[in-house]
């Protein structure tokens, strides 16, 4: 993290050139035509530049610098000719100086607007609480930030539907809040695209208990059956419970403990090459003289993807003397961004919200047992896929095994042991709720920043 003095003295030198510039005459009201600036009252105004020259590839700039005063806001606005119905790219270049929190200061909006400038109605049949033909009102698009593109600059970018009735969209890049922070923008543009190939996934579960069997090698082959289940069914990615090797055994969770890589891994390795589909397991890791409880994430080519070693412990782990991760990985498949959590974990926000924030699209869940509101919370307040296997009966209303929405729904659930339930889901299309339109687009946005500032 930045020094406070350190960004004071980056805005300083930023203010500084902005006004040798003006000196030189290069900002003499050469803002192009159909741009304005604005803000939604005068006293939190800052300031706006137009650089002719400015941009990575000095086609121009549009720039906002706070003062010391904090809570200034306001946006560099233009419109653009749409029609409706068809699909768009946004993008943008964004450079900041000075500013803690950029994804929630500097930020880019699109608007869709109907001839008389009106706001439109949404024709995406991807909806969340809508009765079959309701048409709700098409809210504001968010571009995500994409890769740094060199010398400081951010691509903010998206692909987006223009609602059937919009024949205009309004494009906003604002500054937010921050004192002391200036945000240079260039090289907007706004294009037809060809609709975006969907990204279809089959997201499977099994729900089992693994009674039988003394040893760890005894307890994974009873999942064999269950994993060519899942490749019968066509799933790409198939969820087990949560250290199947220790469940129902007489022993420590030291005595199940083994290296991973190791045997477990190389066996599930094999299953995963045999029947092309991504394995996630519950296992227990010894490395040196440490414990973990980990998931496993095997690939259709056999090999290890990745683990996460399990950060909340519940008491009796703690007292059983496994020790607890500090990372949150999120690896990249064939089919799009997955991370792990593990039971206890689901109890608490911050580890999902974390997968999240590193661009988990499927969180997978090995779950011995817990709430099923909080799994429908962490799939919900993320708009992710969580992918649950628990060793719970159904009966006993408690934790399920299923394959949760992006609002919390269920799309499929294990009833009976030995069930193995997919869902099929498209990673591509975004779920949209009342008031908010794409609210996982709008997370980063909105969401609060760390005390006292982002790391």
């Amino acid at each position: 993290m930045q020094s406070t003095s350190f960004r004071s003295a980056q805005a300083l030198v930023a203010t500084l050139v902005g006004s040798l510039l003006l000196a030189a005459g290069a900002l003499a009201d050469e803002t192009p035509q159909g741009w304005r600036n604005t803000s939604p009252r005068d006293e939190i105004r800052p300031d706006f530049i137009y650089l002719p020259e400015g941009g990575p590839n000095r086609t121009g700039s549009y720039v906002i610098e706070a003062d010391s005063r904090k809570g200034l806001f306001g946006w560099w606005e233009t419109k653009r000719s749409v029609q409706g119905g068809k699909f768009y790219r946004f993008s943008a270049l964004r450079k900041t100086t000075g500013i803690d929190v950029v994804r929630r200061t500097a930020v880019a909006r699109i608007l869709w607007r109907d001839q008389d400038g009106k706001k439109v109605l949404h024709d995406e049949p991807t909806f969340a609480s809508y009765r079959p033909g309701e048409r709700p009102q098409a809210e504001p698009e968010f571009p995500v930030d994409r890769r740094l593109t060199g010398d400081g600059w951010t691509e903010v970018s998206g692909i987006y539907l223009a609602p059937s009735d919009a024949t205009q969209a309004i494009i906003e890049l604002s500054y937010r809040w921050a004192p002391g922070g200036r945000v240079e923008w260039s090289d907007v543009s706004l294009v037809p695209v060809d609709p975006p190939t969907p990204r279809r996934v089959r997201l499977a579960t099994v729900h089992y208990r693994p009674r039988h069997g003394d040893t760890p090698a005894e307890k994974r082959q009873l999942f064999a059956p269950l994993i060519e289940q899942a490749a019968r069914k066509k799933a790409d990615l198939v969820v087990l419970p949560e250290t199947l090797t220790y469940y129902g055994t007489q022993g420590t969770y030291a005595d199940c403990a083994e290296p991973i890589p190791g045997p477990s891994t190389n066996y599930f390795g094999r299953l995963a090459k045999k029947h092309d589909l991504h394995i996630v397991a519950g296992l227990l890791e010894r490395d040196g003289h440490l414990i973990y409880n980990v998931s496993v994430l095997l690939g259709p080519d056999g090999q290890l993807i990745g683990k996460y070693r399990k950060v909340t412990l519940p008491r009796s782990e703690i007292e059983g003397g496994i020790t607890p991760g500090d990372d949150y990985p999120v690896f990249d498949t064939k089919f799009g961004k997955v991370g792990m959590m593990i039971c206890y974990d689901g109890f608490f926000p911050e580890v999902a919200r974390e997968l999240s924030n590193r661009g988990a699209e499927v969180i997978a869940w090995p779950v011995w047992g817990c709430n099923p509101m909080l799994g429908a919370a962490r799939a919900c307040e993320n708009h992710v896929y969580v992918v649950s296997s628990t060793y719970t009966d159904a009966s006993s209303d408690w934790m399920i095994s299923a394959v949760f929405n992006q609002d919390g729904q269920p799309l499929a659930a294990g009833e009976d042991w030995g069930d193995v339930v997919v869902a099929d889901v498209d990673l591509n299309q975004p779920l949209r709720w009342h008031s908010l339109g794409d609210f996982k687009a709008q997370i980063a946005r909105h969401r609060p920043p760390v005390t006292p500032a982002e790391k």
